[in-house]
Protein backbone atom coordinates (compact mmCIF):
# COMPACT_ATOMS: atom_id res chain seq x y z
CA UNK A 1 0.00 0.00 0.00
CA UNK A 2 1.52 3.20 -1.25
CA UNK A 3 1.30 6.12 1.57
CA UNK A 4 2.44 9.54 1.93
CA UNK A 5 4.84 10.90 4.89
CA UNK A 6 7.27 13.24 6.15
CA UNK A 7 10.81 12.75 4.63
CA UNK A 8 14.41 14.69 4.59
CA UNK A 9 14.54 15.39 0.81
CA UNK A 10 17.14 17.05 -0.93
CA UNK A 11 15.05 19.27 -3.69
CA UNK A 12 18.09 19.08 -5.82
CA UNK A 13 18.87 15.81 -5.53
CA UNK A 14 15.26 14.77 -6.78
CA UNK A 15 15.09 17.62 -9.00
CA UNK A 16 18.57 15.55 -10.67
CA UNK A 17 17.26 11.91 -10.57
CA UNK A 18 14.46 12.83 -13.23
CA UNK A 19 15.65 15.50 -14.60
CA UNK A 20 18.79 15.36 -14.56
CA UNK A 21 20.70 19.36 -15.85
CA UNK A 22 17.27 20.17 -17.51
CA UNK A 23 16.25 24.15 -17.13
CA UNK A 24 14.11 24.37 -14.47
CA UNK A 25 10.34 25.07 -15.86
CA UNK A 26 11.40 23.49 -18.52
CA UNK A 27 7.94 22.01 -20.34
CA UNK A 28 8.50 18.12 -21.17
CA UNK A 29 4.93 16.86 -21.61
CA UNK A 30 2.42 19.17 -23.67
CA UNK A 31 0.37 16.48 -26.17
CA UNK A 32 -1.78 20.01 -27.01
CA UNK A 33 1.90 21.59 -28.99
CA UNK A 34 3.25 18.97 -31.38
CA UNK A 35 2.75 16.21 -28.94
CA UNK A 36 5.96 17.53 -26.80
CA UNK A 37 6.63 14.27 -24.70
CA UNK A 38 10.11 13.85 -23.46
CA UNK A 39 9.83 11.54 -20.96
CA UNK A 40 10.82 8.73 -22.94
CA UNK A 41 14.59 10.07 -23.44
CA UNK A 42 14.36 11.14 -19.69
CA UNK A 43 14.07 7.58 -18.72
CA UNK A 44 16.58 6.12 -20.46
CA UNK A 45 18.95 9.16 -18.68
CA UNK A 46 17.31 7.72 -15.72
CA UNK A 47 18.13 4.04 -16.39
CA UNK A 48 21.43 4.86 -17.50
CA UNK A 49 21.67 6.29 -13.61
CA UNK A 50 20.90 2.77 -12.05
CA UNK A 51 23.21 0.56 -14.42
CA UNK A 52 26.66 -0.05 -12.65
CA UNK A 53 29.62 1.43 -14.46
CA UNK A 54 32.44 -0.28 -16.18
CA UNK A 55 35.01 0.21 -18.75
CA UNK A 56 33.10 0.16 -21.13
CA UNK A 57 31.21 3.12 -19.93
CA UNK A 58 30.62 5.95 -22.36
CA UNK A 59 32.15 3.97 -25.39
CA UNK A 60 35.32 4.12 -26.81
CA UNK A 61 37.94 6.82 -27.02
CA UNK A 62 40.92 7.44 -29.22
CA UNK A 63 43.15 5.33 -27.37
CA UNK A 64 40.99 3.89 -24.91
CA UNK A 65 37.71 3.57 -22.92
CA UNK A 66 36.52 7.72 -22.80
CA UNK A 67 35.94 7.42 -19.02
CA UNK A 68 39.31 5.60 -17.96
CA UNK A 69 41.98 7.88 -18.23
CA UNK A 70 45.62 6.92 -19.37
CA UNK A 71 48.33 6.43 -16.66
CA UNK A 72 51.32 6.74 -18.76
CA UNK A 73 54.86 5.53 -16.53
CA UNK A 74 57.24 8.23 -16.33
CA UNK A 75 60.23 5.76 -17.12
CA UNK A 76 61.48 5.35 -20.46
CA UNK A 77 63.79 2.66 -21.42
CA UNK A 78 66.45 3.58 -24.35
CA UNK A 79 66.60 0.40 -26.18
CA UNK A 80 69.27 1.11 -28.67
CA UNK A 81 71.85 2.14 -25.43
CA UNK A 82 75.48 0.99 -25.55
CA UNK A 83 77.74 1.23 -22.86
CA UNK A 84 81.11 3.53 -23.70
CA UNK A 85 83.82 2.56 -21.66
CA UNK A 86 86.61 3.42 -23.81
CA UNK A 87 85.28 6.66 -23.25
CA UNK A 88 86.69 6.99 -19.78
CA UNK A 89 89.26 4.48 -20.04
CA UNK A 90 90.86 6.31 -22.80
CA UNK A 91 93.37 9.39 -21.59
CA UNK A 92 91.93 12.30 -22.55
CA UNK A 93 95.04 15.56 -23.30
CA UNK A 94 94.71 18.99 -23.94
CA UNK A 95 95.38 19.57 -27.57
CA UNK A 96 95.85 23.55 -29.07
CA UNK A 97 95.46 23.71 -32.86
CA UNK A 98 93.34 21.84 -35.14
CA UNK A 99 96.09 19.23 -35.74
CA UNK A 100 97.31 16.46 -33.38
CA UNK A 101 101.32 16.39 -33.91
CA UNK A 102 103.95 14.39 -32.86
CA UNK A 103 107.32 13.13 -33.24
CA UNK A 104 108.53 9.36 -33.08
CA UNK A 105 111.81 8.31 -33.43
CA UNK A 106 111.94 5.57 -36.01
CA UNK A 107 115.51 4.42 -36.07
CA UNK A 108 118.68 5.27 -33.46
CA UNK A 109 122.27 5.21 -35.47
CA UNK A 110 123.31 3.23 -32.41
CA UNK A 111 126.22 3.03 -30.11
CA UNK A 112 129.13 0.95 -30.92
CA UNK A 113 132.73 0.02 -29.68
CA UNK A 114 136.17 1.04 -31.04
CA UNK A 115 139.94 0.62 -30.63
CA UNK A 116 142.11 2.59 -28.67
CA UNK A 117 142.49 6.36 -30.07
CA UNK A 118 139.95 5.57 -33.13
CA UNK A 119 138.68 7.99 -35.19
CA UNK A 120 135.06 8.76 -33.71
CA UNK A 121 131.98 9.78 -35.95
CA UNK A 122 128.49 10.72 -34.77
CA UNK A 123 126.05 8.33 -35.55
CA UNK A 124 122.02 9.68 -36.66
CA UNK A 125 118.87 9.46 -35.38
CA UNK A 126 116.01 9.32 -37.75
CA UNK A 127 112.63 11.38 -36.48
CA UNK A 128 109.34 11.01 -37.99
CA UNK A 129 106.51 13.54 -37.46
CA UNK A 130 103.11 12.60 -37.74
CA UNK A 131 100.14 14.98 -37.90
CA UNK A 132 96.60 13.78 -36.76
CA UNK A 133 94.06 16.63 -38.38
CA UNK A 134 91.14 17.46 -35.20
CA UNK A 135 87.45 15.90 -36.05
CA UNK A 136 84.32 17.73 -34.76
CA UNK A 137 80.97 15.64 -33.53
CA UNK A 138 77.93 17.16 -33.08
CA UNK A 139 74.14 16.01 -31.70
CA UNK A 140 71.73 18.72 -32.33
CA UNK A 141 68.54 18.56 -30.65
CA UNK A 142 65.27 21.16 -31.03
CA UNK A 143 62.50 21.26 -28.94
CA UNK A 144 59.08 23.21 -29.60
CA UNK A 145 57.63 25.60 -27.41
CA UNK A 146 54.11 23.30 -26.93
CA UNK A 147 56.27 20.63 -25.80
CA UNK A 148 58.14 22.45 -23.31
CA UNK A 149 54.47 23.36 -22.01
CA UNK A 150 52.99 20.15 -22.19
CA UNK A 151 54.85 17.25 -21.28
CA UNK A 152 55.14 15.77 -17.84
CA UNK A 153 58.53 14.81 -16.49
CA UNK A 154 59.83 11.29 -17.13
CA UNK A 155 62.67 9.25 -15.76
CA UNK A 156 65.33 8.04 -18.19
CA UNK A 157 66.52 4.48 -16.88
CA UNK A 158 69.76 3.45 -17.47
CA UNK A 159 70.58 6.70 -19.22
CA UNK A 160 74.24 7.29 -17.65
CA UNK A 161 74.82 10.20 -20.09
CA UNK A 162 78.39 10.90 -19.32
CA UNK A 163 79.47 8.18 -20.62
CA UNK A 164 80.64 5.93 -18.13
CA UNK A 165 82.42 2.60 -17.64
CA UNK A 166 81.11 -1.05 -17.94
CA UNK A 167 79.33 -0.92 -14.83
CA UNK A 168 75.12 -0.46 -14.16
CA UNK A 169 73.40 1.92 -16.24
CA UNK A 170 72.14 4.50 -13.66
CA UNK A 171 68.45 6.58 -14.22
CA UNK A 172 68.38 10.32 -14.80
CA UNK A 173 65.38 12.39 -14.25
CA UNK A 174 63.88 14.63 -17.28
CA UNK A 175 61.67 17.33 -15.47
CA UNK A 176 60.68 18.69 -18.83
CA UNK A 177 61.01 18.11 -22.63
CA UNK A 178 64.34 20.35 -23.12
CA UNK A 179 66.05 18.17 -20.44
CA UNK A 180 65.18 14.84 -22.15
CA UNK A 181 66.12 15.99 -25.15
CA UNK A 182 69.04 17.44 -24.18
CA UNK A 183 69.76 13.74 -22.28
CA UNK A 184 69.18 11.87 -25.30
CA UNK A 185 71.54 14.11 -27.59
CA UNK A 186 74.51 13.48 -24.62
CA UNK A 187 73.99 10.05 -25.42
CA UNK A 188 74.00 9.65 -28.89
CA UNK A 189 77.17 11.94 -28.78
CA UNK A 190 79.20 9.78 -26.40
CA UNK A 191 77.79 6.87 -28.35
CA UNK A 192 79.36 8.54 -31.19
CA UNK A 193 82.80 8.87 -29.83
CA UNK A 194 82.56 5.19 -28.37
CA UNK A 195 82.04 4.18 -31.82
CA UNK A 196 84.24 6.14 -33.34
CA UNK A 197 87.82 4.95 -31.24
CA UNK A 198 86.55 1.71 -32.10
CA UNK A 199 85.55 1.79 -35.54
CA UNK A 200 86.61 4.87 -36.94
CA UNK A 201 87.48 5.87 -40.46
CA UNK A 202 88.99 9.00 -41.87
CA UNK A 203 89.20 8.40 -45.25
CA UNK A 204 85.43 6.52 -46.11
CA UNK A 205 83.94 6.80 -42.90
CA UNK A 206 83.44 3.09 -40.83
CA UNK A 207 80.37 4.57 -38.50
CA UNK A 208 76.98 3.15 -39.59
CA UNK A 209 74.22 5.63 -39.35
CA UNK A 210 77.13 8.72 -39.65
CA UNK A 211 75.40 11.68 -41.73
CA UNK A 212 78.77 13.60 -42.30
CA UNK A 213 80.56 13.33 -44.95
CA UNK A 214 83.52 11.18 -45.71
CA UNK A 215 86.60 12.23 -44.19
CA UNK A 216 85.05 13.63 -41.56
CA UNK A 217 86.04 10.82 -38.99
CA UNK A 218 89.08 10.06 -37.24
CA UNK A 219 90.64 6.60 -37.17
CA UNK A 220 89.28 3.94 -34.57
CA UNK A 221 91.79 1.50 -33.39
CA UNK A 222 90.85 -1.09 -35.77
CA UNK A 223 91.78 1.17 -38.59
CA UNK A 224 95.03 2.51 -37.01
CA UNK A 225 96.40 -0.61 -35.74
CA UNK A 226 95.26 -2.31 -39.19
CA UNK A 227 97.58 -5.46 -39.57
CA UNK A 228 99.90 -4.12 -37.48
CA UNK A 229 101.14 -7.68 -35.15
CA UNK A 230 98.33 -9.39 -36.29
CA UNK A 231 97.57 -12.90 -35.51
CA UNK A 232 95.52 -13.71 -38.59
CA UNK A 233 93.11 -16.46 -37.75
CA UNK A 234 91.25 -17.31 -41.17
CA UNK A 235 88.43 -17.57 -39.51
CA UNK A 236 89.65 -20.13 -37.29
CA UNK A 237 88.66 -20.23 -33.53
CA UNK A 238 90.43 -18.37 -30.98
CA UNK A 239 92.73 -20.23 -28.86
CA UNK A 240 95.26 -19.38 -25.56
CA UNK A 241 98.23 -19.54 -27.67
CA UNK A 242 97.19 -17.29 -30.31
CA UNK A 243 97.23 -14.62 -27.19
CA UNK A 244 100.42 -15.45 -25.79
CA UNK A 245 101.60 -14.39 -29.57
CA UNK A 246 99.82 -11.79 -29.97
CA UNK A 247 101.50 -10.31 -27.03
CA UNK A 248 104.76 -11.16 -27.79
CA UNK A 249 104.27 -9.63 -31.11
CA UNK A 250 103.96 -6.25 -29.23
CA UNK A 251 106.24 -7.08 -26.92
CA UNK A 252 109.36 -7.62 -29.53
CA UNK A 253 108.51 -4.49 -31.32
CA UNK A 254 108.51 -2.29 -27.85
CA UNK A 255 105.08 -2.60 -26.08
CA UNK A 256 103.43 -3.82 -23.11
CA UNK A 257 100.22 -4.17 -23.59
CA UNK A 258 97.44 -3.47 -20.46
CA UNK A 259 94.45 -3.37 -21.80
CA UNK A 260 92.51 -5.61 -24.41
CA UNK A 261 89.14 -4.93 -26.05
CA UNK A 262 86.73 -7.20 -27.85
CA UNK A 263 83.33 -8.13 -28.76
CA UNK A 264 81.10 -9.69 -26.29
CA UNK A 265 81.59 -12.86 -28.75
CA UNK A 266 85.59 -13.27 -28.24
CA UNK A 267 84.71 -11.96 -24.50
CA UNK A 268 82.95 -15.37 -23.98
CA UNK A 269 84.94 -17.67 -25.99
CA UNK A 270 87.64 -16.22 -23.88
CA UNK A 271 85.30 -17.51 -20.50
CA UNK A 272 85.13 -20.92 -22.45
CA UNK A 273 89.03 -21.45 -22.74
CA UNK A 274 89.84 -19.85 -19.29
CA UNK A 275 87.35 -21.68 -17.49
CA UNK A 276 88.60 -25.09 -19.46
CA UNK A 277 92.01 -24.28 -18.73
CA UNK A 278 92.19 -23.36 -14.85
CA UNK A 279 88.92 -24.80 -13.71
CA UNK A 280 88.25 -24.62 -10.69
CA UNK A 281 89.79 -20.95 -10.23
CA UNK A 282 88.28 -17.79 -11.47
CA UNK A 283 88.52 -16.25 -14.62
CA UNK A 284 87.22 -12.82 -13.78
CA UNK A 285 88.55 -10.80 -11.08
CA UNK A 286 87.73 -7.09 -10.40
CA UNK A 287 90.09 -4.65 -11.82
CA UNK A 288 90.93 -0.90 -10.14
CA UNK A 289 88.15 1.00 -12.32
CA UNK A 290 85.57 -0.59 -10.31
CA UNK A 291 83.99 -3.81 -12.37
CA UNK A 292 84.79 -7.50 -12.98
CA UNK A 293 86.04 -8.67 -15.96
CA UNK A 294 88.33 -11.07 -17.71
CA UNK A 295 91.94 -10.59 -16.59
CA UNK A 296 95.16 -12.55 -18.89
CA UNK A 297 97.96 -13.32 -17.50
CA UNK A 298 100.64 -12.97 -20.06
CA UNK A 299 104.77 -12.12 -20.53
CA UNK A 300 103.75 -8.86 -19.38
CA UNK A 301 102.02 -8.94 -16.77
CA UNK A 302 97.85 -9.33 -16.35
CA UNK A 303 95.49 -7.47 -19.35
CA UNK A 304 91.95 -6.96 -18.37
CA UNK A 305 89.76 -7.21 -21.38
CA UNK A 306 86.68 -4.84 -21.68
CA UNK A 307 83.71 -5.80 -23.98
CA UNK A 308 82.94 -3.40 -26.90
CA UNK A 309 79.38 -3.60 -28.40
CA UNK A 310 80.85 -1.24 -31.54
CA UNK A 311 82.85 -4.63 -32.32
CA UNK A 312 81.81 -7.73 -34.76
CA UNK A 313 80.45 -11.19 -33.16
CA UNK A 314 79.92 -12.43 -36.74
CA UNK A 315 81.71 -15.59 -37.40
CA UNK A 316 84.90 -15.30 -38.83
CA UNK A 317 85.35 -11.52 -38.28
CA UNK A 318 86.13 -11.50 -34.54
CA UNK A 319 88.65 -9.82 -32.92
CA UNK A 320 90.60 -8.91 -30.13
CA UNK A 321 92.82 -5.90 -29.75
CA UNK A 322 95.84 -5.41 -27.35
CA UNK A 323 96.39 -2.14 -26.20
CA UNK A 324 99.65 -0.44 -24.59
CA UNK A 325 98.06 2.54 -23.36
CA UNK A 326 100.67 4.48 -22.58
CA UNK A 327 100.85 6.02 -25.86
CA UNK A 328 97.20 5.91 -26.90
CA UNK A 329 95.43 9.55 -26.45
CA UNK A 330 92.28 11.33 -27.04
CA UNK A 331 93.67 14.62 -27.95
CA UNK A 332 90.96 17.29 -27.08
CA UNK A 333 90.58 20.74 -28.48
CA UNK A 334 87.44 21.67 -27.09
CA UNK A 335 85.38 18.88 -24.83
CA UNK A 336 81.77 18.12 -24.66
CA UNK A 337 80.14 21.97 -24.87
CA UNK A 338 76.67 22.74 -24.56
CA UNK A 339 75.49 26.11 -26.52
CA UNK A 340 72.29 27.18 -27.83
CA UNK A 341 71.21 27.99 -31.49
CA UNK A 342 69.36 30.89 -33.33
CA UNK A 343 65.79 30.90 -32.32
CA UNK A 344 63.64 31.28 -35.27
CA UNK A 345 60.58 30.02 -34.45
CA UNK A 346 58.41 29.35 -31.24
CA UNK A 347 60.95 26.46 -30.51
CA UNK A 348 64.39 26.08 -29.22
CA UNK A 349 67.27 24.69 -30.77
CA UNK A 350 70.86 23.47 -29.70
CA UNK A 351 73.76 21.26 -30.27
CA UNK A 352 76.67 19.57 -27.95
CA UNK A 353 79.75 19.61 -29.34
CA UNK A 354 83.03 18.16 -29.46
CA UNK A 355 86.28 18.51 -31.07
CA UNK A 356 88.99 15.85 -30.55
CA UNK A 357 91.41 13.32 -32.41
CA UNK A 358 92.43 9.19 -31.42
CA UNK A 359 96.25 9.42 -31.53
CA UNK A 360 97.90 5.95 -30.92
CA UNK A 361 102.00 6.80 -30.97
CA UNK A 362 103.54 3.69 -31.15
CA UNK A 363 100.80 0.73 -33.60
CA UNK A 364 103.99 -1.34 -32.89
CA UNK A 365 103.58 -1.31 -29.15
CA UNK A 366 99.87 -3.14 -29.57
CA UNK A 367 98.37 -5.59 -31.70
CA UNK A 368 95.65 -8.24 -32.67
CA UNK A 369 94.12 -11.47 -32.97
CA UNK A 370 91.74 -11.28 -36.08
CA UNK A 371 89.48 -13.34 -38.03
CA UNK A 372 88.33 -15.55 -35.53
CA UNK A 373 85.55 -17.86 -36.16
CA UNK A 374 82.17 -19.36 -33.67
Amino acid sequence: MSQTGIMDVQAGNAYAQSFGAMADKTKYVDVFNKSLDIRPKLQEFASMGLKALNTATGGSGSTDKVMVPIYLDPQIVDLTRKETPLVELVPRVTNMGITADFNTITAKGGAFTQSEDASLSETNTTFARTSKPIKYLYSVGRVTGQSLAAYPSYVMAGMMPTGGDVGGFNDVGAPNSKQLEILIKTREIRELEENLIVAGNATTNGISGNIGPAGSEFDGIVQTLGSTNTVAKGTTALSLNDINKSVRYAYDDGGRPNLAICSSGVFEDLLGLLTAKIGYMQSMKQVFWGFSTIVLYTAVGEIPVVQSRYLSNTSGSKAIYFLDMSVVEMRVLQDLTYEELAKTNDSQKFMLKQYEVLIIRAPTFCSSITGISA
